[in-house]
């Protein structure tokens, strides 16, 4: 606990998201909080060198923007493709993409909930540095991060029989994908599929629980009210692999319903000096009016109903958390995660018993060079756009990604702020109160970097100055 007076704290890194970022905490001579920013200091200009590649090796480069979520830049690079080429993929190819897809969610949001967000939510924001992490977890409830494991490796073993590894997958193309699945590969998801639903069920449990114990938190951590994004299909369904696109306001009245490729249309994006993260927001309302959130709270916001039957449900309890009106609390990533992870195992049944599922059909070798193609996909932590222009012979002249993290960077620097000013009310700075900040920044899931990864620790540093800027107190955490 610290008891002085200081000037400016800064947490370095922030911990357990993907990738590296940095909060100041700027204080007045009372020790009040008078503004909190989230700096986003990786610079990585992936749309700068993939020009000049052929757009037919977009699938392949791009997944390395990411080692936590290289499916969803692998699909969106060839839903785009297929767009520049002229060659939309044959029914059972675009199934197989969908069904790597729902691994990746089902991966992607399990290990969220149970190993980045759950030292928070299990052992909690105050628990010591030392066991706030999967280790403390798995001392606390070995059975449950056994179960957390399993449920990751269902979504991964997905990818793996689909795309041959299960990071980095070589599976889509354009027009389709290169290689079909087996019956035996169908059944041995199969296999596995019941346990998923069970450990993502329990995770509902817990986390209601959790809920109905903190329910004070939840109503005031980073409650603050913004437009909300995400895909749909027909009666505003619930999709994240192929589907329009559906823009509501904070009271939840629908403002735009468009086709992805129409994005620029609608999406602009701003500029801040202490961030190399965008700020996109809707072009008709303007900078910062038009702000929104994705991932799986604008989702769910956008969303009215689920195609299977226990997400339904599920949505129908989250829905009535505001009686209908869109649900503003940013610790209810936490909730949305989970009911869209039981959907992709749900959805996963689905596919699997689709009769086209094991077709050899898997390909369009029909093509029609357009010169642009754009490609939507939603990505675990929100709205994927992958945009190419190419030469006649397919050489990429430009491009530009829309990554999902960026959709959020207003409301995860708001809801850093937000937290700051909640809890950091005076000269005495305990690390639970810092943990909370952080925890803010955790909600949304980011994908900072993507997959630059430091070798090693990765402590977080707390500098305190006094008013006169000298250092008064540093913190070090290190093993989170």
């Amino acid at each position: 606990m610290a008891t002085v007076t200081p000037q400016k704290i800064t947490i370095e890194p922030v911990t357990r998201i993907e990738g590296h970022a940095k909060i100041t905490i700027r204080l007045n001579e009372a020790g009040k909080v008078e503004r909190a920013y989230l700096h986003i200091n990786e610079f990585r200009g992936f749309e700068k060198f993939c020009e000049g590649r052929m757009a037919f090796e977009m699938p392949v480069i791009t997944p390395r923007i990411c080692g936590i979520c290289p499916v969803s830049h692998h699909l969106a690079a060839a839903k785009a493709c297929d767009d520049l080429y002229g060659c939309p993929p044959p029914r059972p190819a675009q199934l197989l993409r969908e069904l790597m897809h729902m691994g990746q969610v089902i991966q992607s949001h399990g290990m969220h909930f149970f190993e980045l967000a759950g030292p928070d939510l299990l052992l909690g924001f105050d628990a010591d540095p030392a066991i706030r992490n999967v280790v403390g977890l798995i001392q606390a409830n070995p059975d449950l991060a056994l179960r957390a494991v399993r449920l990751r490796k269902f979504g991964q073993e997905i990818i793996h029989i689909l795309g041959g590894r299960r990071i980095h997958p070589i599976f889509a193309v354009p027009g389709g994908v290169n290689k079909a699945l087996t019956r035996s590969e169908r059944d041995q998801i199969l296999a596995g599929l019941d346990d998923a639903i069970e450990t993502i069920q329990l995770g509902l449990k817990i986390f209601k629980e959790w809920a109905e114990a903190n329910q004070e938190d939840i109503n005031r951590f980073a409650v603050f009210s913004t437009g909300y994004f995400g895909m749909v299909k027909p009666g505003n369904t619930l999709e994240l692999y192929d589907g329009q696109l559906r823009l509501i306001d904070a009271n939840g009245q629908e403002l735009e319903y468009f086709d992805g490729r129409e994005y620029l249309n609608y999406i602009a994006e701003h500029v801040e000096s202490w961030s190399y993260l965008k700020f996109p927001y809707y072009k008709k309302m303007g900078w910062p009016a038009g702000v929104y959130r994705v991932g799986p709270l604008g989702r769910l916001n956008v969303a009215d109903r689920i195609a299977t039957p226990l997400a339904d449900a599920a949505l129908k309890e989250f829905k009535a958390l505001n009686r209908g009106k869109p649900v503003e609390q940013t610790l209810y990533y936490h909730y949305a995660r989970l009911i869209e992870a039981l959907y992709a195992a749900e959805n996963v049944r689905v596919l699997l018993d689709d009769p086209d599922i094991l077709s050899t059909d898997i390909l369009n070798t029909r093509q029609e060079i357009r010169g642009e193609g754009v490609g939507v996909i939603e990505a675990p932590r929100g709205t994927l756009f992958h945009h190419y222009w190419a030469k006649p012979n397919g050489q990429l002249e430009r491009v530009n990604l829309i990554v999902a993290t960026g959709h959020n960077n207003w409301a995860m620097s708001e809801a850093v702020d937000s937290v700051a000013k909640t809890y950091i009310t005076g000269p005495e700075i305990r690390e639970g109160l810092l943990n909370r900040v952080e925890a803010a920044v955790r909600a949304y899931d980011p994908c900072l970097s993507c997959s630059t990864h430091a070798v090693g620790q990765m402590p977080m540093v707390i500098e305190i100055l006094d008013a006169q800027g000298q250092l008064r107190q540093t913190l070090a955490r290190l093993h989170e």
